[in-house]
């Protein structure tokens, strides 16, 4: 998946981006508000993980115009306040969840896992395709019986497609949804993960299709 990390702490952002790559997300790192609204105009996100008190403003009015403009991306903030009230009003600003620092990375891995487990039940509790089942939470494929389990950024790229059946992606924006901007991605990184969902998706209803010059479609076989 992929989230946006605003923090303009270097050392504790780096850490972040670090463990969340190795749970197979794709961050991308914003150093102040004015930073993030740029990411965020030119970019969808899973889940933004946000500090509170950043050289260019508060996080708080930062997290209430995002309710305010109804953006339903799921915010946990990250503050160094620990007192009750503070929480609350963290809460009823609208953020999903938040974690006081310092804290323990395994931590913040298990607060971001459930803020997503949350908004898949709400969103996609399962969706089926041509007979076939996809249970997110579960991170499943379902058919005839069988069931196939899927990585992370096969879970994410699976999501985009059955989203809408029939419909053509590119490359271009598939990429765009599994890998962050820093991250180097070469031509055939798509490929390879439309591949592996191809090796899953064999002796369903449903198959993946190549349309030659433009992208990739979900199908019926």
């Amino acid at each position: 998946m992929r989230f946006l990390l605003v923090e303009d702490n270097a050392d504790l952002a780096e850490t972040v981006l670090a463990r969340l790559s190795l749970d197979g997300h794709a961050v991308d790192w914003a150093r102040g508000l004015d930073e993030a609204e740029d990411h965020l105009a030119v970019a969808e996100y899973d889940l933004i993980l946000l500090d509170i008190m950043l050289p260019d403003g508060d996080g708080r009015d930062f997290l209430a115009a995002h309710r305010r403009a109804r953006r339903t991306t799921p915010v946990i903030v990250m503050t160094a306040r620990s007192a009750v009230s503070d929480r609350v009003a963290l809460l009823d600003t609208g953020a999903d969840d938040y974690i006081t620092k310092p804290f323990d990375f395994l931590e913040l891995s298990a607060r971001i896992r459930a803020v997503l487990r949350r908004g898949a039940a709400e969103a996609l509790p399962s969706q089926s395709f041509a007979g076939l089942t996809f249970d997110p939470q579960q991170a499943a494929l379902r058919f005839e019986g069988e069931t196939r389990e899927l990585r992370n950024r096969e879970l994410r790229l699976f999501e985009i497609l059955i989203s809408a059946p029939e419909r053509i992606f590119s490359k271009a924006q598939l990429c765009d949804r599994l890998f962050s901007a820093s991250e180097a991605v070469s031509d055939n990184a798509i490929e390879v993960y439309v591949g592996r969902l191809r090796k899953k998706l064999d002796g369903s209803g449903a198959r993946i299709e190549t349309v030659r010059g433009v992208g990739y479609r979900l199908t019926r076989s």
